[in-house]
């Protein structure tokens, strides 16, 4: 399926717009790339644009928003966000915050199993795109699916962006996990145990339980939780090699959004009552309260109960 060239403006030139720039491209879209360093002006790159995607990290999508909402983008165009974490202010996902911003507009998320290094490395991948407007999905599905990209299209965006946005603290566990040395068998038994706990916390907030078990959710949460590439494992890693947080993130290349994400989890699960040991192990270990060896034990001596 084919369709007329689009011009595309990414907002967030780092190494995930530039790897979906570069996806966009070789489907002969015309692409503009714009950061807080470009020479242009953000009005200029996102005049007569079809689509704008965000792929700015959490805390810069609502100053991107607020800066948007000033130039009165018509309603055609479509917005996409690809930023996985929680506004800490307001608890909400980006595609909430896009869409509060731009009640008139469709509003598409795009999240999966994607790692930027080796989309840039050109290897295969999937992910998905999901909106309650199922034709604009279906429009940034075309856009970027290539030989190398499998697209799917889904009508949970919610889903989509919570299974991206939780397995990010579920990482940073996964980390610690490997950094202990603790075995497969221990590996297992914590995504294993991941899954249900983000799911709680997606049906909790709206999203279909169903979402989980695909690509935006399990299977983001099983690259994400398998690579060194991933900025969550290797927080959750070097904490286990006795490094200290301000040392990881002072020698971590861009943004590990699970660090946030755990802070606002915790909020909302305290707020709602929630059950979420492994994101408050995780969130413990993160303040310093507790070394990785005690939170692994913690979770081991949690209550006998059926599975």
């Amino acid at each position: 399926m084919t369709q007329q060239p689009k011009i595309i403006t990414i907002v967030g030139a780092g190494m995930w717009g530039s790897a979906l720039g570069a996806l966009a491209s070789r489907n002969h879209h015309h692409v503009r790339l714009w950061s807080r360093n470009s020479t242009e002006s953000l009005a200029a790159v996102i005049a007569d644009a079809d689509v704008i995607l965000s792929a700015v990290s959490m805390a810069g999508v609502p100053p991107i928003i607020e800066k948007l909402k000033t130039y009165g983008i018509p309603e055609k165009v479509i917005l996409v966000t690809a930023t996985k974490g929680l506004d800490p202010q307001t608890t909400l996902t980006p595609s909430r915050l896009w869409q509060q911003a731009f009640p008139h507009h469709r509003v598409v998320v795009l999240s999966g199993p994607n790692l930027s290094k080796e989309i840039q490395q050109n290897l295969p991948a999937a992910t998905v795109v999901a909106s309650s407007n199922v034709a604009a999905a279906e429009t940034i599905q075309i856009i970027f699916a290539s030989e190398k990209l499998r697209v799917y299209e889904n009508s949970d965006p919610l889903g989509a962006e919570l299974g991206g946005t939780l397995k990010n603290v579920m990482a940073i566990a996964a980390g610690v996990c490997d950094g202990l040395h603790l075995g497969t068998n221990a590996k297992a038994a914590l995504l294993t145990r991941a899954l249900p706990e983000m799911i709680r916390v997606g049906t909790y907030l709206g999203a279909e339980a169903e979402t989980f078990f695909g690509l935006s959710g399990l299977g983001d949460l099983l690259a994400t939780c398998n690579s060194p590439l991933s900025r969550n494992y290797q927080v959750g890693y070097r904490l286990a090699q006795d490094q200290t947080l301000d040392e990881i993130l002072g020698n971590l290349e861009g943004t590990a959004e699970g660090i946030n994400t755990t802070q606002v989890l915790i909020k909302i699960a305290t707020e709602q009552n929630l059950y979420v040991p492994i994101a408050t192990q995780v969130y413990r270990l993160l303040k310093g309260e507790i070394s990785p060896q005690t939170a692994v034990k913690s979770l081991m001596e949690r209550e006998l109960k059926p599975e």
